[in-house]
């Protein structure tokens, strides 16, 4: 390592549904990082979940197809070791990791879990508001009893779905109506999500949820806008400007959101001054209900008959594809890209230290 230069591990790819999401993300953060300050070390993890290590990285990646770091780059064991060599050698390759796992093994909180044994400090949130922030169903419970307004909603799981699916069906009718919006209860990106507006439709949609999860969501359909805001720190969260979607399509799915580039993206969202006052007040308070750290990106319904503010859900790793939200709220509040990836690092390593101070206070060091 360079005598001032941070080494950085740069973890991708994975075995969830947004593998494609993780890589652009990936590639878009080696574009920007500071090599004057940092050195990077790629970790590639692939769809089957075998990892390699590249070697350290002094400029950006040229290509997208260079992330998929070729065969000979060191396997699984090699980047373990690499990564959590301090468990077994007492030292890492790495200063500071940065997951940029999207969805499950991702953002759950495994790999959080995997760094706090490791004692690496990691950018992003912890382990519990990692695995909170993706169950859609835990995380609505906690926003309930952080007295935060949502749209209706009922649950179940795979095994209740197969007992009792004509029961769970008219209750989704009497509590929700159509049309309705099912989601597997664990993943993001929009993946696997459709909306019902009959019987049938709404079968089917439970059908495709269940393939990716087995726990499913079931929301009411919202007459609303669609607006997000940033929150960055730890301690002391700040919110960012809101912004709004505009989507091309009936929701924002996966298609608009990451490939058709077609749904808009109004920042700042054009809002009553005091209304948006609001919305970033409970982005922050969103982000402490989860116990978030580092980053998050909240995102609320403003419904159009009477401008009431839901929260719809947060998102503990938003993405920082060029067509990603979180960047772009953050730049037009004055914070570019490169400075929000060392305010990040710098979270990271903040939060370790309070760690780290409080075991040495309280004698386990």
């Amino acid at each position: 390592m360079g005598q001032d230069k941070l080494t950085v591990g740069l973890i991708y790819g994975g075995k969830s549904g947004e593998h494609e999401v993780s890589l652009q993300t990936a590639f878009a953060v080696s574009q920007a990082f500071n090599y004057d300050k940092y050195e990077l070390l790629p970790f590639y993890i692939d769809k089957q979940g075998k990892w390699s290590v590249g070697g350290k990285l002094s400029a950006p990646f040229s290509a997208l197809e260079e992330l998929k770091l070729e065969s000979g780059a060191g396997d699984t064991a090699a980047a373990m070791s690499l990564l959590f060599g301090k468990l077994s050698t007492g030292e890492s390759a790495i200063d500071v990791a940065f997951p940029l796992l999207h969805g499950t093994n991702g953002e759950d909180g495994t790999i959080q879990g995997l760094f706090e044994m490791a004692d690496l400090p990691y950018v992003g949130a912890g382990v519990l508001a990692s695995a909170a922030g993706m169950d859609k169903v835990i995380m609505k419970k906690l926003f309930a009893e952080a007295g935060l307004a949502q749209c209706k909603y009922c649950y179940f799981t795979a095994s209740e779905w197969e007992r009792a699916s004509h029961t769970l069906v008219q209750g989704i009718e009497d509590k929700l109506g159509y049309p309705c919006f099912v989601k597997p209860a664990n993943l993001g990106s929009s993946v696997g999500i459709s909306k019902a507006r009959t019987r049938d439709e709404l079968m089917n949609s439970i059908a495709i949820a269940l393939r990716y999860d087995v726990k499913v969501i079931v929301e009411e359909f919202v007459d609303a806008r669609e607006v997000e805001v940033g929150v960055l720190g730890n301690d002391e969260p700040l919110p960012s400007v809101p912004g709004e979607i505009v989507s091309s399509g009936e929701y924002y799915d996966y298609q608009a959101k990451y490939l058709d580039g077609k749904s808009q993206m109004l920042i700042p969202a054009p809002l009553d001054p005091e209304l948006a006052e609001r919305i970033r007040d409970l982005a922050v308070k969103a982000f402490k209900a989860i116990s978030g750290s580092g980053l998050c990106r909240a995102d609320f319904f403003v419904r159009k008959a009477d401008q009431a503010i839901w929260i719809n859900e947060v998102n503990t790793m938003p993405g920082f594809t060029p067509f990603s939200m979180y960047p772009l709220l953050w730049r037009e509040t004055g914070v570019s890209y490169e400075t929000l990836l060392d305010r990040l690092i710098g979270l990271a390593l903040e939060r370790y230290e309070a760690r780290q101070n409080l075991e040495f206070e309280s004698g386990v060091l």
